[in-house]
């Protein structure tokens, strides 16, 4: 049986499980609770709060991040900190994207796998000291050797699924990077990125059901999302709506059916624009927001997340705002290509 322990940050009144020889860090990340952290490695100090009642321990030894008077003041190290009793902790909590550092690290290419005949998935791996905090939904730069263009990607891990970095690579035809990615990076290949960057997260503060958009790659972002409400707990309504050409372009179909049968508040639709007959497609046919609109006449009580193409983006607007939606409660990650340099879709 494995013993569990309450942890209450006193600021928020949030309460999380932590597991034995489980870190405090790690149980808040893996339950939603966005606690500060940099390397996760007991070095750089920025995991660093207040034990204000209970007892933790060091499992290896008190780590170098913390001063010997930080420890005599009652500090903890909550990247390496673990339960021996329930704990009431002070901590700075993670709100938005304000709160969170950019950094500029380089990276490495763990793994390179195909998910389509135009998507590639990359893992990339961060130094061994260092982790990249960060709210689901938000993108990191590449920042190119040769010439220091810029490359946006989306997230498409959770935050608390740190180990790598999970990004959703489209083949730009004579992009820069994609042409790069699909013809001659190889696993290991060394990058520089720099994050994380943009306001397209979760607004948690409500209770309103969340309809998700997807276009194409913008899948990523909305899975980050999804993956972090899950971790969560989250039991709100949630229903995905994601837009292809084919069927061969729902490179990972088989994730969001998974959630739809495992957890009864989430839903998942693909829609296809164009099938093909060896598709054999029953399902959704059109745009996108055609589909949701068909399922939503009403879109008001709902927060809707869009992640896709401008001219998708813009079209899913137009609809929803026809159909009661706000932009207060529209939010979107527009994938544009030269403009802002986002090699994304």
């Amino acid at each position: 049986m494995v013993m569990k322990h309450q942890v209450t940050v006193r600021s928020s009144g949030h309460q999380f499980l932590v597991e034995s020889g489980e870190s405090v860090l790690d149980a808040a990340l893996r339950q939603g609770i966005a606690l500060p952290y940099g390397c996760r490695g007991g070095s750089c100090g920025a995991c660093m709060g207040a034990v204000l009642a209970g007892e933790f321990q060091y499992p290896d030894g008190v780590p170098a991040g913390i001063s010997d008077a930080d420890a005599e003041s009652g500090k903890a190290l909550f990247c390496q900190a673990q339960c021996r009793s329930d704990l009431i902790i002070e901590a700075h909590e993670v709100a938005s994207a304000a709160d969170i550092e950019v950094r500029n690290l380089p990276v490495r290419v763990q793994v390179k796998e195909e998910l389509a005949h135009d998507v590639m998935r990359l893992y990339l791996k961060l130094p061994k000291s260092e982790r990249l905090q960060f709210l689901a939904g938000q993108y990191i730069d590449i920042v190119l050797k040769a010439t220091g263009h810029r490359r946006a990607f989306s997230m498409a891990n959770a935050p608390h699924d740190d180990e790598f970095i999970e990004l959703h690579i489209r083949h730009a035809l004579g992009g820069e990077f994609t042409d790069y990615v699909f013809a001659a990076m190889g696993e290991k290949a060394l990058l520089r990125i720099e994050g994380p960057l943009g306001t397209f997260v979760l607004r948690e503060d409500t209770d309103r059901p969340w309809l998700f958009v997807a276009g194409g790659t913008g899948f990523a972002p909305l899975k980050a999302m999804i993956e972090h409400a899950i971790a969560k707990g989250e039991t709100r309504p949630m229903h995905l709506f994601w837009g292809v050409r084919a069927k061969r372009d729902l490179y990972l179909a088989d994730l969001p059916a998974k959630w739809a049968r495992d957890y009864p508040n989430i839903h998942f639709t693909p829609v296809l624009s164009e099938p093909m007959a060896e598709d054999g497609w029953e399902g959704e046919i059109g745009w996108v927001h055609e589909a949701v609109v068909r399922a939503y006449p009403d879109v008001s009580p709902y927060d809707i997340y869009i992640g896709g193409p401008p001219v998708m983006v813009e079209a899913c607007r137009d609809a929803f705002l026809a159909r009661g939606g706000s932009m207060d409660h529209m939010f979107s990650d527009s994938f544009d290509y030269a403009a802002l340099t986002r090699d994304k879709v």
